[in-house]
């Protein structure tokens, strides 16, 4: 997820951590990462990218298309073994930047290559384009941005096993994401257990309720003076994220023309609005979904050290050790994006290559 440098974010419109999902880089592009060498030896994936239609978006609100674009990373041994079939991990982009802009960012195919040179063992990846009008659906369900949630979870799902060799079971299936996409699988995960059997979540945001602030008038004003979602592009960065956050989170079909909820209003906060808002942060939301995340085979968090997205990731590890439910967490040297190329290959795929049912 981007960052446009110096930018002062609303702090009302944020309650519930998005400043601290704004982390670095530049808001136009996707972030230059560093990547881990090359692996000597690393035979070559093959990416397909592919068009979704998806029920679930169907008749938003915003205009968000139904089809949507997705990238399906195969292994080195797909062609060639035509009966053998493969787990599948459903990897979530971050905020501001689409499926094509993340694999970017996390250099794939170089990665997914790397791991399994260096022995995970043999799976399909895919990464769907969630990226709206306003730069995210948070992988949310509403009748304004669309029901993204169901998208991935039930569409997608049933879109991959349907056209590919997959082993079509719960076990068989991971789901992973970075930032905005940690989110999504923190989310998802909670209310999907019947369709994925491991989670992998990369620096999430969005996990809490964030203390408020002195209201920001300017940005409330600005969006308020949008006459369609199209008119979003003229925003600043973060007042456009706050704008997805409330297409997403508080969503309004019959106030036209963005079909949303602000959580402040004439300069003053707007409770019921901040209570939804709330309502979808997942250390609000675990208490609720215990059983569920007890059934995954495993669960896993990390999260740069000098991520501002810290805190919030321990408070997730430390609410699933409170119940009991195994999850492993690790805080490693970087920000929000420095070190995610090289985790994608040394540590979530070698962890879904432990976690999820091969078969025989």
């Amino acid at each position: 997820m981007n960052k446009q440098k110096g930018m002062s974010v609303n702090k009302l419109l944020v309650a519930l951590g998005t400043a601290l999902m704004l982390s670095t880089g530049p808001a136009s592009a996707q972030v230059k990462t560093p990547g881990p060498p090359p692996v000597a030896g690393a035979k070559p994936v093959t990416i397909e990218r592919i068009t979704v239609h998806s029920p679930a978006i169907e008749g938003n609100l915003e205009g968000e298309s139904p089809d949507r674009a997705v990238l399906v990373v195969l292994p080195p041994s797909y062609r060639a073994n035509p009966t053998r079939r493969y787990p599948v991990v459903y990897a979530l982009h971050g905020y501001s930047i689409g499926a094509e802009q993340w694999i970017g960012e996390i250099h794939v195919p170089q990665t997914i290559e790397g791991a399994f040179a260096k022995g995970a063992r043999e799976m399909i990846v895919v990464i769907p384009d969630s990226k709206t009008a306003h730069n995210g659906s948070f992988y949310s369900s509403s009748v304004t941005v669309g029901d993204f949630e169901t998208f991935v979870a039930r569409d997608l799902v049933g879109y991959v096993d349907g056209h590919y060799r997959t082993i079509a079971d719960r076990r068989s299936r991971g789901l992973a994401g970075h930032s905005m996409g940690g989110y999504g699988t923190a989310r998802i995960g909670m209310k999907h257990p019947e369709t994925f059997g491991a989670l992998y979540m990369m620096s999430p945001c969005c996990l809490s309720t964030r203390a408020l602030g002195t209201p920001d008038a300017a940005t409330e004003t600005a969006i308020r003076a949008l006459r369609s979602p199209a008119d979003s592009a003229t925003l600043s960065w973060g007042q456009r994220a706050q704008l997805a956050t409330a297409a997403a989170w508080s969503p309004n079909p019959k106030a036209p023309p963005l079909y949303l909820d602000l959580p402040v209003k004439d300069g003053a906060p707007q409770p019921d609005v901040l209570a939804r808002w709330a309502a979808n942060a997942p250390l609000a939301m675990l208490d609720q979904y215990v059983g569920n995340l007890r059934r995954y085979a495993a669960i896993g968090i990390d999260v740069g050290d000098r991520d501002g997205l810290k805190d919030d990731a321990g408070k997730l590890h430390a609410a699933l050790d409170s119940y009991g439910i195994a999850n492993n967490f690790e805080v490693y040297p970087g920000d929000h994006t420095s070190g995610v190329a090289g985790r994608v290959q040394d540590t979530m795929m070698p962890f879904f290559s432990h976690a999820l049912a091969f078969g025989k």
